[in-house]
């Protein structure tokens, strides 16, 4: 298999980002069934060989997960998940406290996107960039906006001194 390059150190922010590229470096590296699976369960007096050597198996690819999670966190966020148990904790415990943010966070690009404004004293070219990237925000977020929603969104968006051609957009046939 090619080599994969590490995703970069996580630092709080562009979470899904960083948590697709971590899923997808963990399972090049066939790790990634630790963040699902629970450990195989071996009783004390267990001697069956094959189930001893599943269980330190997991453990070893556990130990490997965990380790490549936290060594890809800047150290601020690494001293605060360190004391995880396990890779799936770990992992679990990531996506909770930086999904919940992510919820935030989409309600804040949305708020962008309502309350963008044209003005007259800039480019019409720039500023409809500037809506194109917050589209794409929005899109990346996982929301689906209608084409006929986001025609009329950037219309209505328009100057007011443009007005007249505002009117024709809307209402040409």
């Amino acid at each position: 298999m090619a080599h994969v390059d590490k995703p970069g150190k996580f630092n709080g922010a562009d979470f899904k980002r960083w948590q697709q590229k971590m899923m997808f470096y963990l399972t090049t590296l066939n790790l990634a069934g630790c963040l699902t699976e629970e450990a195989p369960v071996v009783a004390e007096n267990e001697t069956d060989s094959q189930k001893v050597i599943a269980r330190d198996h997991w453990k070893n690819a556990d130990y490997l997960c965990k380790n490549y999670i936290l060594n890809a966190l800047e150290d601020s966020l690494y001293s605060v998940y360190n004391e995880a148990k396990s890779a799936k904790e770990l992992w679990e415990s990531l996506d909770r406290k930086y999904k919940i943010e992510g919820a935030g966070s989409k309600k804040f690009i949305v708020g962008r996107f309502l309350d963008y404004v044209m003005l007259d004293t800039r480019s019409v070219t720039a500023q409809f960039q500037e809506l194109q990237v917050l589209i794409n925000e929005i899109k990346a977020e996982g929301m689906l906006l209608s084409e006929a929603f986001l025609v009329a969104a950037v219309i209505h968006k328009l100057p007011e001194t443009w007005k007249e051609f505002k009117s024709y957009l809307m209402f040409k046939k």
